[in-house]
């Protein structure tokens, strides 16, 4: 516990070293760089200001009230990232969940690694930083990439070094940037998986694209089966009878209270003698816990 209070004087009286005029620090060679650049500040949260370059696009409501439940009895425990723009400013380079719990919150201040970064190297470190993150979905990787392609001029072989991915990797998601933009929200949304997707960008066409689509979601086809009905498509055959058997109305019907009561798509399969099961994805723990509290029945 003591040690625990130190460190967080530490950060306060760092700090406070920020907040000299006289002693403003722009860049890594500034007098007193060295004790700030790179330790834990505590940073008032108003002086924070949320990055344009940010590639998350979807921040779920209920995780971020979650996480800020989690933030008011433990803290913030992982400190988010800034760079400094200016004179007591500061803005955020990853992180973004967590200052928006805490400022849910209540919280005046957080923890943070204080970085010296132009534009072009915030943009970067934070699309590698975000490409990291196991709760980004398909899409939200894919356009990293693209974005660091595109702004920061990487080739594909230099951005698998940065980002310990197998080049091949990088190449499939970036293929999903030409699916259909329907389709496209279909993943993000979770309504089928990357593998859907990697199978049905081999038909150039988009509007075969989306028939193929809507056949897969209406038939609830899994991958394999989808690959089935793209190679079918080339080769001019008819797509063999799904083994899934036709969903019956009473589970059509009232399907989407489930999808409602979780808030996330479910999926229902139904085999041919009637039996079924009932899939409902998360995207990450605290989703999961998310879903454990709603079946539990927990406030």
């Amino acid at each position: 516990m003591a040690k625990a209070i130190k460190k967080q004087a530490l950060g306060r009286g760092l700090s406070a070293l920020l907040k000299d005029p006289e002693n403003d620090i722009k860049t890594a060679q500034d007098k007193g760089a060295d004790k700030v650049v790179g330790n834990i500040i505590e940073l008032e949260i108003d002086r924070i200001k949320v990055n344009p370059f940010q590639p998350r696009t979807n921040f779920n409501e209920e995780n971020i009230r979650e996480l800020a439940s989690s933030i008011r009895e433990l803290g913030v425990i992982q400190p988010v990232t800034v760079r400094k723009t200016d004179f007591d400013q500061y803005q955020l380079v990853s992180g973004e969940r967590r200052l928006r719990a805490s400022k849910v919150a209540g919280l005046t201040h957080i923890p943070a690694y204080v970085r010296i970064a132009n534009d072009q190297e915030s943009l970067e470190m934070a699309l590698v930083e975000n490409i990291q993150r196991q709760d980004l979905d398909p899409i939200e990787i894919a356009l990293s990439y693209q974005r660091l392609i595109e702004e920061i001029n990487l080739t594909q072989e230099q951005m698998s070094g940065r980002v310990g991915k197998k080049r091949s990797t990088i190449t499939n998601y970036l293929r999903l940037l030409k699916l259909d933009p329907i389709i496209q929200t279909g993943i993000r949304d979770g309504f089928l998986s990357m593998g859907h997707g990697r199978a049905i960008i081999n038909i150039e066409d988009r509007k075969a694209q989306l028939e193929i689509y809507e056949r897969i979601l209406s038939q609830n086809l899994s991958v394999r089966q989808a690959e089935e009905l793209v190679r079918n498509y080339h080769s001019k055959k008819p797509l063999k009878k799904s083994a899934t058997a036709t969903i019956p109305e009473f589970v059509s019907k009232n399907v989407t209270h489930f999808s409602d009561f979780f808030q996330t798509k479910v999926q229902v399969q139904v085999a041919k003698n009637g039996k079924g099961k009932i899939v409902i994805p998360f995207g990450s723990e605290e989703d999961f816990k998310r879903l454990k509290k709603l079946i539990k029945g927990d406030s």
